[in-house]
């Protein structure tokens, strides 16, 4: 990966994470404007993940996208919101990123 890949794949994720706290607090004191945010930012999200998948194709973007962005919003949904979760949701959300993980690196560590 590229050090400009590597930019747009970190930009996404802060743009992402910027959504998803934008709709956290949209459900939690609702209106146009913060659901106006929440949508535009999703969708400059996207748009940088299109730009992604051009330049490392689409399982690569993806899966690292899915699995940075799986760790980011836990920590956030954690440390601002104040969100916990139970034994068996937390095996679940470790077991997510493991999973990610082994799919993004399987051609790596089969040669294929």
């Amino acid at each position: 990966m590229t050090l400009f890949g590597f930019a747009q794949l970190c930009a996404s994720t802060v743009v992402f994470i910027l959504a998803a706290s934008a709709a956290k607090a949209w459900t939690l004191a609702p209106g146009y404007g913060k659901l106006a945010l929440t949508l535009a930012l999703y969708t400059l999200g996207n748009l940088i993940m299109l730009r992604l998948i051009r330049d490392f194709g689409m399982g690569v973007a993806i899966s690292l996208s899915a699995v940075i962005q799986l760790i980011a919003v836990n920590l956030v949904a954690f440390a601002f919101f104040g969100e916990r979760v139970d034994a068996v949701q937390g095996a679940g959300i470790l077991i997510a990123i493991l999973a990610v993980a082994l799919v993004t690196a399987g051609p790596y560590i089969t040669g294929r």
